[in-house]
């Protein structure tokens, strides 16, 4: 083994992807210390974005006074890359660990992940990664849109900053004040889910519940984010309804679509671009990913599925681990994963489990590379 790769998403609820690569990197030097270990920590677009990509190819953390959630003011950041792209993880300034204790999905505001864009466009950066993902929010991205200078009028013509509960007292939607720097910049948005903006399948059924909304407020927002998306069509000729991810973040990725034109991308697509994943594969002798259960959604553009299909085309094989394994999983050798591991060891409680990760985690893949060691020694022979 000259060089294996580890690109691991996060073990939620108990190691972020960053962790998980220092534990599989010593098991992997104890067996193969003339090995190149190269660790890609992933996230997923919310919370722990900056600090993936930052720890992956680096740079430096920029730190912003911002509003928050309700309008407060908080110190939050975002991260610059070496090639100067910014990446914006919109939870820093508008996400759920802000609300706990008080959420209200129907008052709470992107206001803050707009100022980071902003400030981040105003500082020199061309190419602007936003990642969306552990909102507080549902209100369409008109938060962030206001901030960068987007201006969202009621039906008496008075200027206003739309949340979610007030997504329906818009009547028009001006962009010529758009900040000119942020107007400039390509802005790329990494969302891991498709849901659309509104509908059973939408941003508030889905994800607005955990955010604090009862069932009567889940419909007002449901409806006011169809609302939004009549007014865009109507004054911006951008039918965001049905794009792919529209429902991230609150609905937030359709704003960005709307407001910032921005593309939406699977997350995990724009890590591997991002860190040269491609090149990295070059001479790789072995890829290993993860996350913490293995399942449907992983089949659906996740990490492991993203990871393996590029590492097929090279040729590289790749082994995934994870806490949790479906049974109905098949379909990802179709992708190009070679072989699925549990790192549980033992039937445990997932509160003993969580625990114990870590010890888990290092021995199954320290397994793994006994076995490849062993391997390549009766091959030389």
């Amino acid at each position: 083994m000259r060089r294996i790769i580890l690109v691991p998403d996060s073990f939620k609820g108990t190691m972020s992807s960053a962790e998980v690569c220092d534990i599989m990197s010593r098991a992997v030097r104890l067996r193969f210390p003339g090995a190149e270990a190269v660790s890609i920590p992933v996230a997923d677009g919310g919370e722990g974005s900056v600090d993936a990509f930052l720890s992956a190819v680096g740079g430096r953390k920029v730190y912003v006074r911002v509003k928050g959630p309700y309008f407060e003011d908080l110190e939050s950041f975002y991260g610059i890359l070496p090639d100067n792209t910014a990446v914006v993880e919109m939870a820093a300034a508008s996400g759920l660990p802000l609300v706990e204790g008080n959420k209200h999905p129907g008052k709470t505001t992107t206001y803050g992940a707009g100022q980071l864009i902003v400030h981040a466009a105003r500082s020199g950066c061309k190419k602007i990664i936003v990642g969306l993902g552990g909102s507080a929010t549902n209100d369409g991205g008109c938060g962030a849109a206001a901030a960068a200078g987007v201006v969202f009028r009621d039906a008496s013509g008075k200027e206003f900053i739309p949340v979610g509960e007030t997504l329906n007292s818009i009547s028009s939607i001006d962009m010529s004040g758009i900040d000119r720097s942020v107007a400039e910049a390509e802005i790329i948005t990494m969302c891991d889910i498709d849901n659309p903006l509104y509908g059973p399948d939408g941003a508030a059924f889905v994800f607005a519940p955990q955010k604090g909304a009862d069932e009567a407020m889940v419909k007002v927002l449901d409806e006011n984010l169809r609302h939004l998306a009549g007014i865009v069509k109507r004054d911006l000729g951008t039918d965001i309804s049905a794009i792919p991810g529209a429902g991230a973040a609150g609905g937030m990725g359709g704003g960005m679509a709307a407001f910032f034109g921005s593309r939406l991308k699977m997350g995990i697509e724009t890590v591997l671009d991002v860190t040269g994943f491609d090149r990295l594969l070059e001479g790789a002798d072995l890829v290993i990913t993860g996350e913490g259960k293995i399942d449907s959604q992983s089949l659906r553009g996740k990490v492991i599925t993203g990871v393996a299909r590029r590492a097929k085309k090279a040729g590289v094989p790749v082994i995934a681990v994870a806490g949790d394994i479906d049974d109905d999983i098949a379909g990802i050798y179709d992708e190009g994963v070679a072989a699925v591991f549990s790192i549980n060891r033992k039937a445990v409680p997932f509160e003993e489990a969580r625990l114990r990760c870590r010890g888990d985690l290092f021995r199954t893949v320290d397994n793994l590379m006994r076995f490849l060691s062993c391997r390549e020694t009766s091959l030389q022979r």
